[in-house]
């Protein structure tokens, strides 16, 4: 996050204020994640990770991952609740907590270069975009052309505003803010597309409205460009 925003997040994790945090698996990452044929042994980057059980999940289908959160309270939470030791160690200006094939770079992500990263096979973003203030998601996504390679695929999951003036054949649409910040390097392309209040109960019962949308992003070969 940019400094504007550094102070307020960690204040969330000091009041606990974290209800966005997902006490599951996510269903749609253990539905769409066998589609990117990724394979074993592979790395995955989990960007603005929290605490989230997703990356347990992925380090039991085989793959490496390494996670890259700013509060200090959040890794170390992960780390406890599920009854891991990790080893720690300074990155650059990032603490490395590392078990196993399971990683948390704890830090600034915007503060984070290629090298620290290392290689990376598949980004799988989590709302990690859509968490962000508008304004800095051009700059997110910036970065993470900068520490990614292009031979790396994203699996994108967003939580979008459902216009109440849209008609339902929209709704299934890429939005033009993905078609901005993503269109010119990647192919998008749009797995799935679900109603907020059909998929979380707890959204459901706040009357929220939205959508759950899925992305496959590839980067752009010369002649698709």
């Amino acid at each position: 996050m940019t400094g504007r925003d550094n102070a307020l997040w960690l204040q969330f994790w000091r009041d606990r204020r974290t209800d966005f945090h997902q006490i599951a698996v996510n269903s749609l990452l253990a539905q769409f994640w066998p589609s990117l044929n990724a394979a074993p042994g592979s790395r995955v980057f989990v960007p603005l990770c929290g605490k989230s059980l997703d990356m347990l999940w992925l380090v039991e289908q085989g793959h490496q991952v390494i996670g890259v959160e700013l509060s200090e309270v959040a890794v170390k939470a992960f780390f406890k609740e599920n009854r891991l030791r990790p080893v720690r160690r300074r990155l650059g200006k990032f603490t490395l907590w590392r078990s196993g094939r399971l990683s948390i770079l704890c830090g600034d992500y915007f503060a984070l270069s290629a090298a620290e990263l290392g290689k990376i096979d598949t980004v799988y973003d989590r709302a990690a975009l859509t968490a962000l203030p508008e304004d800095i998601r051009g700059q997110y996504v910036s970065q993470l052309r900068r520490i990614v390679p292009e031979t790396a695929t994203i699996l994108l999951l967003t939580a979008e505003d459902l216009e109440l003036e849209c008609v339902s054949d929209e709704t299934d649409d890429v939005s033009d803010e993905i078609i901005a910040l993503y269109g010119k390097d990647f192919v998008i392309e749009l797995s799935h597309v679900q109603r907020i209040d059909e998929a979380d109960s707890q959204a459901f019962a706040a009357g929220e409205a939205g959508l759950y949308k899925v992305y496959h992003l590839s980067c752009k070969t010369p002649n698709q460009t």
